[in-house]
């Protein structure tokens, strides 16, 4: 019987390394030393109506809770799985109630987690098509502005692709997908209604809108042009969708002040502002031009 436990484990891919530790290659730690400052301690807390936070100071996770069970949104670095759960279980539910998995963009830091994530709900993951076969292969997109800097992640074996403007619907939850690329070629951003009471808000998980690359890569390039293209439509994109709360999956200056203020108190909701996703892509306008003007 226990050479035939061992097996299991064996072929589970999980190795027991002594003194309780476990080697879960879904979980294996991925650039430590940025992800101590991305995954800054910050306690779960409802957001707004069905929806909650279950990141981390330097990194968002949203979940959503429908009538036929829950939403996640982005999945941060492997190492942080075990804390995005811990979280789930902590706001009553359980990592198993997780129906859908939804992806803002094919990154280490907001992918990594995705592999284990899916694997322990049994979630079907969403992506947009690009972004798609990246998650695939877990990374090592040659063509990406930062793919000098990017670190491989698990890939994830099960996805469906979302097209922009899909509604995807779980339960009597409704989630638009809006492609947002430039950050990545792949990026999506999702909205969808909140409601307390008779108050309803439409809430916005962004991608990240950072025109940011490797030293030497150059946004006026003309072989970049495609990349320039992509976020001016998302600019306008971002800038013309309905928004009156904004989740960037990087969290914003100021939020962590306002997660400890929506903690004490609940009204009025320090991170409804119908202006956050206009102001969101006017600061990376701007990045950029000053980039482009470099």
């Amino acid at each position: 019987m226990r050479k035939l436990a061992i097996l299991a484990i064996s072929l589970a891919g999980i190795m027991v390394m002594g003194a309780g530790k476990v080697d879960d290659p879904l979980t294996r730690p991925i650039a430590p030393e940025s992800s101590k400052r991305w995954l800054a301690p910050q306690p779960p807390v409802r957001l707004h109506g069905r929806t909650y936070l279950v990141g981390f100071g330097g990194l968002n996770v949203a979940l959503i809770r429908t009538s036929a069970g829950l939403i996640l949104i982005d999945g941060a670095v492997p190492q942080a799985v075990g804390d995005i759960e811990a979280k789930i279980r902590a706001l009553g539910f359980s990592i198993k109630q997780v129906k859908l998995i939804l992806s803002t963009e094919p990154h280490f830091d907001h992918a990594g987690g995705i592999a284990a994530l899916a694997r322990d709900s049994g979630a079907t993951v969403i992506a947009s098509g690009p972004a798609a076969d990246v998650l695939r292969q877990g990374g090592g997109d040659p063509d990406d502005p930062q793919a000098a800097w990017l670190e491989r992640f698990p890939g994830v074996a099960k996805l469906s692709v979302a097209r922009d403007g899909e509604v995807i619907r779980l339960g009597d939850t409704a989630i638009t997908a809006h492609a947002t690329p430039g950050h990545t070629l792949g990026s999506m951003s999702w909205s969808w209604e909140s409601c307390e009471g008779k108050e309803c808000r439409t809430i916005v998980f962004a991608a990240s809108l950072n025109p940011i690359a490797v030293d030497g890569w150059r946004f006026a390039d003309p072989r970049h042009r495609r990349f320039v293209d992509a976020f001016r439509g998302s600019f306008a994109t971002m800038k013309g969708m309905r928004c009156d709360m904004l989740i960037a999956s990087h969290p914003l200056e100021g939020d962590a002040g306002r997660v400890a203020r929506l903690m004490k108190a609940r009204t009025p909701n320090p991170f409804i502002d119908p202006n956050a996703c206009r102001l969101y892509a006017g600061r990376a306008e701007a990045a950029l031009g000053k980039k482009l003007a470099e």
